[in-house]
């Protein structure tokens, strides 16, 4: 597969299972994979909010493999995950890398809905490093708690489960190094978020849609910085 090359991004269309493995060393895996989780419920409250159809038709309730998080490939490793999956990354981490911390997005507008469990106020993420990729960032930008509002509609870029910008901003502030890759790339947040941090990025989406977007956003980005940096 040939990829897109954008400035200090390079973009790859396809499995990232398949990929990821053929890219080599980076400092960084950051990914938001697909949660394994019942996409059902909702009542009234769905019918208004397709959302949840969405994450359904594409396949983002179904889980991943886990085997894609490899120490050998990265320094350090940020992994999203539900509630559920939780013990079996954690276990996971533990065994591979030499730290981790296990942080929060703490959403100030979660969705009406509980579903028979909790209201889904919080996300959660995996930070895990080896020695020399510790988290990076002042004092104020280590909280393992970050608050962002959850995007709204255009937004969202037409994806489902798209993070906002906030939130990965300052993320890629606690990433050390100098390489970032996000092998399931959805519409871009995390290349943006690289590239405004300046390092270089390489991301996989399979699909076609979502992929055109992150073209777009991480066109868009290069060019910001490209500014910034003549200014």
């Amino acid at each position: 597969m040939t990829p897109v090359i954008i400035g200090r991004a390079t973009l790859y269309c396809g499995d990232a299972y398949a990929i990821r493995p053929t890219l080599g060393f980076h400092d960084a895996d950051v990914m938001d994979p697909p949660y394994k989780f019942a996409a059902t419920g909702g009542g009234r409250y769905r019918k208004n909010r397709p959302h949840l159809d969405q994450i359904a038709d594409q396949g983002l309730d179904r889980g991943f493999d886990m085997a894609i998080i490899n120490s050998l490939l990265c320094g350090a490793a940020i992994v999203f995950a539900h509630n559920d999956q939780l013990t079996e990354l954690l276990r996971l981490v533990e065994g591979q890398f030499h730290r981790h911390a296990l942080c929060v997005w703490q959403k100030p507008n979660p969705q009406p809905v509980a579903n028979k469990h909790y209201r889904p106020d919080l996300e959660f993420y995996v930070h895990a490093w080896n020695r020399g990729y510790h988290p990076t960032g002042t004092l104020a930008e280590k909280m393992r708690c970050s608050q962002a509002s959850a995007p709204r509609r255009a937004a969202k870029f037409g994806h489902p489960t798209c993070k906002p910008d906030a939130l990965m901003d300052k993320i890629l502030r606690n990433v050390a190094g100098e390489s970032v890759c996000d092998p399931f790339m959805g519409t871009g947040s995390t290349g943006v978020a690289a590239i405004r941090a300046g390092k270089r990025f390489t991301g996989i989406e399979h699909n076609p849609t979502h992929f055109a977007t992150a073209v777009r956003r991480i066109t868009a980005a290069v060019a910001e910085q490209a500014g910034c940096e003549a200014a």
